[in-house]
């Protein structure tokens, strides 16, 4: 197991330097305290094979190469597989010197009832046998038949992450969809719940286990204020707050934003010292890290936009370049996180790694069409 702890401002801001030749200066951003790359490699998608796992694998690899240091996945990923294929390629790296650990940004999630290998014959039985039964999480504290976020639970799900990627440290720890449990409790439950959390996350940064922690949704941001499942970034940091002071390690939020869905830019739906502000901005305001999910929509936006986006970055190639560019070029993104499992894939798409990020006046005119 890798003994190196986790993401430095040294190790990062290294890697940087190592990588300027071949990047825009723009393309690491400075963010609680480290240098983070503006495109990082997501792990959501594909099968729950060996030959995906190698084909993730050898992506890892070649991201780092070409400047990417920011790898996220979630233990519910290819059931379990997703984690484990990161935790292989930076073993290789990190054994053969090309890469050390103080320069990479790991980040995972925990929620979702994540199975092991592959999908389980009796899926209830598998719950019962490795979750109900040990203690990890109870029958009142699961929504939905598949969604858990109480301390004990996610104490089980932080440490058999560990164990996939072979890390003593997660630098950013995410719940995964916490608005999942809306659906079925209270708000007034549903903060009890999500403070008990934030709790037993602060007490794992305290043991070493993460660095920072924050909440990774699809929809919790991205809905009105009177929608059953909304989140509002200003509540979820008054219960860090309460849990542990203004030096709480809620740092990081994820959320979808990509061409198709820009309300992380354009809904003003969250409240900051009584004015209204998009989630981006809000988030900006309030000191919190943003990394975008969805960046080219499941490959969706890979192809086929309209000409004008084109004509706005036709210092590109291909539409899966011109839609990491949106994404990376919104203000008070970080990172613009893009499933790669794919090795020509991530040469094209760290490609635009070699590109500032677009000018305000550039960027607005996908706007005006």
């Amino acid at each position: 197991m890798t003994t190196a702890l986790g993401a430095t401002p040294a190790g990062t801001r290294r890697y940087a330097e190592r990588l300027s030749a071949m990047t825009a200066p723009e393309h690491f951003r400075q963010q609680q305290e480290l240098r983070i790359s503006s495109i990082g490699l997501g792990t959501y998608l594909g099968h729950w094979d060996d030959a995906t796992d190698k084909l993730y694998q050898e992506a890892i690899k070649r991201a780092v190469e070409l400047g990417c240091n920011v790898f996220d996945s979630a233990i519910n990923y290819r059931f379990q597989r997703s984690e484990r294929a990161i935790g292989a390629a930076l073993a290789q790296l990190f054994d053969s010197g090309k890469a050390h650990r103080d320069e990479i940004v790991v980040a995972s999630k925990g929620g979702y009832f994540p199975f092991d290998h592959q999908p389980p014959a009796d899926a209830r039985a598998w719950i019962m046998d490795n979750l109900i039964n040990t203690g990890a999480a109870s029958v009142e504290d699961i929504v939905g038949g598949s969604h858990c976020m109480s301390p004990s639970y996610l104490e089980n799900q932080l440490h058999q992450s560990l164990k996939n990627l072979r890390l003593d440290t997660i630098d950013i720890y995410y719940i995964h969809n916490p608005e999942t449990q809306l659906d079925k409790v209270t708000r007034s439950e549903f903060l009890h719940r999500l403070r008990a959390a934030f709790g037993y996350l602060e007490s794992a940064v305290q043991d070493g286990k993460i660095q920072l922690y924050g909440v990774a949704t699809w929809n919790g941001f991205r809905q009105p204020p009177t929608a059953k499942g909304y989140l509002a970034l200003a509540e979820l940091l008054e219960v860090a707050e309460d849990v542990a002071g203004t030096e709480h390690h809620f740092r990081v939020i994820q959320l979808p934003h990509n061409l198709a869905m820009p309300e992380a830019l354009t809904l003003e739906n969250q409240t900051v010292k009584g004015e209204l502000a998009s989630p981006l901005m809000a988030a900006e305001k309030l000191g919190v890290t943003v990394m975008c999910s969805a960046s080219i929509l499941q490959s969706q936006l890979s192809q086929g936009l309209p000409p004008f986006v084109a004509e706005t970055f036709s210092q590109f190639k291909t539409d899966a370049q011109r839609a990491i560019q949106f994404v990376r070029s919104t203000p008070c993104v970080t990172t613009a996180l893009v499933g790669m499992s794919n090795r020509s894939h991530v040469e094209e798409n760290l490609q635009v790694a070699q590109t500032p990020p677009a000018s305000v006046d550039e960027f607005m005119k996908l706007f005006s069409q």
